[in-house]
Parts: C-alpha cells; structure tokens; sequence
C-alpha cells in the first residue's frame, strides 16, 4: 500500500507562545487554523481532539494545541522565520535592497505604520540561514503540496507577494525548494481580523485537501481557438454552436468598443474573436472593414438565436453594451455565474477571477499577462 504523504502547512514567524513551546501554530491564529482544517476535510477532529480543543478556550492552555497537533502527522508544520519579531513588526526582519537575499525580491510595499524598525522592503541576508532550514525541513518531509498561509510564505517560496490575487491556485515552487507544488491563502491571524475571509479559506483548504492526492500541477485539457479566420468561425459555429446546449459569452471592452468576444461550448472548446490587434498599426485585427463587417454577422447569428441557451458573467453588462454600442438584441439569455453566486452566498465576492479560483482548477489568469503583453498563436 502506497504511504500518503504529509502536507507542509508554511507560516511566517513564531509568535510568543510557539517559541516557548518550540512548536509553531499554539496560538489564537492556531486553534484558528485547526477549526479550519477540520471544517475543509484536511484533518477530521477526534473526541479527544475537541477535548483539547475545549480545554483551550477555557484556559487559554496552548499546550492543548500543541496535543491536537500531535494527534495528526499527516500535517507538518513551520514557519519562514523561527525568530518571534518585537511587535509583531514583520520589518525587523527587513533592509535596504543592498542587503538582500541575492535572487529574492522585497517582502514588503513601504514602512507599515507605526514601525521604528523598518529601514527597507528586502529581507536582510543574515536571515538567508532560515531558508537553508525551511529548505532542508520540506526536502525531508517530500510534500506533495505546501500551502502557504499569508504574504511571507509565498514569498518564500515563489519569490513573489499578493496573496490576495494568488491564493486558491497551484503553482510550483521556485525559490528556496524548488519543484514543490504551492496553494497560498490567507494567514489565520488576517482571519481573526478579516472575519469575511474566512469562507474563502475554508474553500482554498478544500482545494488543498484534493491536490494533496499527488504532486505535479494538473490543468484541465482545454482547446481554444484563438486569432481565427472567418472560415475557422463558421466552422466553430457548425461543428460546437449549432445544437450547444448551453453556450457561455463573454466580451472584453475598452471605451465604447468591444475588442474581443469568446464563446465556449463546453469547458474544454472555445474560441476568442478579437477584433483589436495592438501589434498592428492601426490596431484593428481584421485586415478590412468588410472582413470585420462579416464576422460581426456571424456573430450576431449566434446572439440572436434565442434556441441556444446562454450563460454570462454579469450579463446585464454585456447584453446592454451588445445593444447600445452595436445595435445587437441577445437572445436566449439563461444563467449568469455571479447571480447564480450571489444567491448561493450574498456577502462572497463574485467576481470571475474570484469564482476560478473556487470552482475551477486553472492558473490565476487574471494576474499572468502584462498589460503590453502579447500572445502569439499557439502559446
């Protein structure tokens, strides 16, 4: 029988509790993450574990943290720094860029308020030896997955920051451990603080739970039609649109033009029809006004059969922008993903980045193109 491996749970410093227990996670953010764990299906509690558990609140006892923790080795636990900063202050740790760690980019985005121990955005080299540790600790542990719980662990690992727009997505490591797979959330303690937060790490737990079954990242097969030509559109629309039984769209904008339109017929066919271009100079993509004028009619076949069923994101939007900016009545309108979010949780975000990072297996696409980014055919 094939032994199932741990998962690493990554934090970023001690807090007083763990270094006087020379642990990590006894603290409030711990018994924070632990519920979590539990509620998501990582770990499952035992009687003995709410016993513990209980016992802690009534007494603030940490050691009945660290006992739970025992309880289940199926998770190892660390932290990037096993130093306790003054205050909290992540900054201590922090320099100027001459003082760096060579191959990492800074930590942190300016002073935090208040702090007189910042002097810099970059973690100071004198600390380089913890990364040597943690590196040492995951080589030895061979996760299949390391979730990184705030800012300083995807950090760690990635060389970047901005969890906010990461989290809920696998990537690989690259800095300090290389080739490990990584899903980043948000820190415990930023939930005691942020309580709305808290649903969207219990799903990211979820997510986590699956992906530890095995260690490459795994994409859905997807085929996606992209710069096509006329002929390439009817036939998308003979071969997937005809008969579909739901068809999503979406449009992108700028102004009051709409500079490409996609349509998918399933989660894994779909074709993009651009009708911007800016690596050309007058920053059309269709060669001539009559091509453009063609592939608005085939499009607007697709809109105005009202057989096919349409599913949108926010389609108030693109349905009003259809018919006031080119004249288009869309027609068999059917679902729309962020109505259908809002009614299963009115307070969650609903927007479609935010959605693919709940319910889907895909990258943080949202956050992968630079602005003056271009994609060439087949990439």
């Amino acid at each position: 029988m094939q032994q199932v491996k741990p998962i690493f749970i990554l934090g970023e410093f001690r807090t007083d509790s763990d270094v006087k227990l020379d642990t990590c996670f006894v603290s409030p953010a711990g018994a924070e993450l632990l519920r979590m764990l539990n509620e998501s299906g990582v770990i499952r509690f035992t009687p003995d574990d709410r016993v513990y558990l209980n016992k802690y609140y009534a007494n603030s006892d940490f050691t009945c943290l660290e006992a739970i923790w025992q309880l289940h080795p199926e998770i190892i636990r660390s932290n990037v720094f096993q130093q306790h900063p003054p205050r909290n202050d992540l900054s201590w740790f922090c320099g100027p860029k001459a003082s760096a760690i060579p191959g990492f980019g800074q930590l942190m985005n300016g002073r935090p308020k208040g702090s007189p121990y910042w002097t810099g955005n970059y973690v100071r080299q004198e600390f380089e030896h913890e990364l040597d540790r943690l590196s040492a600790e995951i080589i030895a542990s061979d996760p299949n997955l390391i979730i990184c719980l705030g800012n300083t662990s995807l950090w760690a690992m990635s060389g970047r920051t901005g969890v906010a727009k990461l989290r809920g997505t696998t990537l690989l490591s690259s800095h300090t451990a290389a080739d490990f797979k990584l899903l980043s959330t948000y820190h415990p303690s930023a939930i005691i603080r942020q309580w709305d937060n808290r649903p969207t790490v219990i799903a990211d737990l979820m997510k986590a739970k699956r992906e530890s079954a095995y260690p490459e990242l795994r994409r859905p097969p997807r085929e996606i039609w992209i710069e096509p030509t006329l002929e390439d559109i009817k036939l998308f629309i003979s071969q997937y649109v005809a008969g579909c039984r739901l068809l999503s769209v979406d449009i992108e904008t700028s102004g009051q033009r709409i500079t490409c339109i996609g349509f998918a017929t399933s989660s894994e066919i779909a074709i993009v029809i651009p009708f911007d271009d800016t690596r050309k100079k007058d920053g059309n993509y269709w060669p001539t006004r009559e091509d453009e004028a063609k592939c608005w009619k085939l499009v607007r076949s697709i809109l105005r059969d009202g057989s096919i069923p349409k599913l949108f994101q926010n389609g108030v939007y693109d349905i009003s922008f259809l018919m006031r900016s080119y004249g288009i009545l869309t027609l068999g309108a059917a679902e729309d993903t962020m109505l259908l979010s809002h009614a299963l949780q009115p307070e969650g975000l609903k927007g479609l980045g935010y959605l693919g990072s709940i319910y889907s297996d895909e990258g943080a696409w949202k956050h992968m193109r630079k602005k003056d980014e271009t994609i060439k055919r087949g990439a």
